[in-house]
């Protein structure tokens, strides 16, 4: 194992996530808060500590391995959640560390799920980076720091590890031009977005703020109601990116290489739009005896179908006061998740479709015991191995969502709250039922559950196996 290497990466985010605090603190600055000073401090510490010491580590071998890989991933994650949490507490704005923890790494992980009550009252510096760490998780700060420097050879198990998906290819020969090709693509769908809620009636500030947390299918925003109060045109417009951020990234440089035949016979693709329409239309016959009022159902019904299937858990109304049949489809939509290769977190839909043909093909061999039929996706044959990978994931995922929950059981909660918020958190959604409702976060949960979520989100966010492995004793053992 090459563990300068292992250790030399986490300290390449440090100092990157360092200079990545200046953004903010120019926020700060713009507007005349005093956070900047908190953001200054923890940026200059971050510089003094990781500039000799990964000066003193600097690895002579940069091969990495994919046991590597995930090590150097998780380690990542963790650091970026602990130090980013800093300005927070020295700002004063949110004075508890594990307060802080938990929304910063709500935040990397994309889940959005939050502690503040008061929204109004946190400076524009600190709105800023906390939805800003939305967009730096949403494609992964490793495939941004690769596709900016060479900071390692096979650096496509990097890639693998830290982007969802049951398979991660490259879209180009080199791994280093298939993230700056990801990251190009991811940002100009982002200013796209940005520019459209401009033209909305949002201020500059305000459009920035919500094109990261759409993108990154995170969630914060900068009103304890969501987006209850804005425009229906500004609804809209989310609705649309959040639906767009939430397709395999592959099919828009595809479209782009005028290869859009691929792109429309791309199956996961159809799954995802039938399924997201299939939600809309239930939701919506199912709520419009609320409202009586089509325009305002149809957006509100297409508005959260996008939101929870997308995993950005942004809201324009209150479904927790929805009908149960409408809470029940979204809480389906909350294990689905999005594309394989896009932003969106959940337990993804091309694996939801390599299960449904593993299922298919083990009823078709108890009815022919000799028949042997190959599993293909998008024409191409399915490994065994990634069958493998898929149903694994899916024992693992259901063990870590039933661990999380019986430890949530230590809180006073009910068990619609305890186990959505579960589900919410482990599937980087944020929003769940019950107390941790849209309109409500999760500042009623204890320190002890708020850590627990914490690990919850960072899990899923990294698909389990990186954080088990950084934790595993075996990892570290010689042999």
């Amino acid at each position: 194992m090459n563990r300068r290497m292992i250790l030399y990466m986490p300290l390449q985010i440090l100092k990157a996530e360092a200079f990545l605090l200046l953004l903010p603190a120019c926020v700060s600055l713009i507007y005349g808060e005093k956070s900047a000073f908190g953001f200054l401090i923890c940026s200059a510490g971050m510089l003094a500590l990781s500039f000799p010491l990964a000066h003193f580590l600097k690895p002579k071998d940069r091969v990495i391995y994919a046991k590597e890989g995930f090590v150097i991933v998780a380690l990542s994650w963790i650091f970026m959640s602990a130090f980013g949490a800093l300005p927070f507490v020295i700002s004063g704005e949110i004075p508890s560390y594990i307060d802080a923890l938990f929304e910063t790494a709500s935040g990397f992980s994309t889940t959005g799920a939050s502690i503040v009550t008061d929204l109004g009252s946190m400076s524009h510096g600190m709105l800023f980076w906390r939805s800003f760490t939305h967009w730096l998780g949403g494609m992964g700060i490793l495939v941004f720091l690769m596709a900016l420097t060479n900071t390692s050879d096979r650096p496509i198990h990097i890639m693998r590890a830290e982007m969802p998906g049951p398979v991660v290819g490259k879209i180009v020969p080199r791994a280093k031009d298939t993230a700056k090709i990801l990251y190009l693509l991811y940002l100009g769908l982002t200013v796209a977005e940005a520019v459209c809620l401009l033209i909305g009636g949002l201020d500059l500030f305000e459009s920035l703020v919500y094109a990261f947390g759409t993108a990154g299918t995170g969630g914060f925003g900068l009103r304890a109601d969501s987006l209850v109060g804005y425009s229906t045109f500004v609804q809209w417009v989310i609705t649309v990116f959040m639906f767009l951020f939430g397709i395999n990234f592959n099919l828009y440089y595809l479209f782009f290489v005028r290869r859009a035949g691929d792109v429309v016979r791309n199956r996961e693709l159809w799954t995802y739009v039938g399924i997201a329409a299939a939600a809309t239309v239930l939701i919506y016959v199912n709520t419009y005896p609320l409202t009586q009022n089509a325009a305002v159902t149809l957006k509100d019904a297409s508005f959260q179908t996008a939101a929870i299937l997308t995993t950005t858990g942004f809201a324009s109304v209150d479904f927790n006061l929805w009908p149960q049949l409408s809470k029940n489809i979204l809480f389906i939509l909350m294990f689905i998740g999005g594309c394989a290769g896009s932003t969106a977190g959940g337990f993804k839909i091309s694996r939801l479709m390599i299960l449904c043909k593993v299922i298919r093909r083990e009823v078709v061999k108890l009815l022919h015991p000799r028949s042997v039929k190959v599993i293909r996706m998008e024409g191409k044959k399915v490994d065994e191995a990634v069958i493998h990978n898929t149903c694994s994931y899916l024992a693992v995922y259901c063990l870590c969502i039933f661990i999380v929950f019986f430890l949530l059981s230590f809180d006073a909660f009910d068990l619609e709250t305890s186990f959505t918020a579960t589900v919410s958190c482990f599937n980087n959604i944020g929003p769940a039922f019950g107390a941790a409702g849209p309109m409500e976060g999760y500042a009623a949960f204890s320190g002890f559950s708020k850590l627990v979520l914490t690990a919850a989100m960072l899990l899923g966010r990294l698909e389990v196996f990186p954080i088990l492995l950084a934790v595993s004793p075996d990892t570290w053992i010689k042999k």
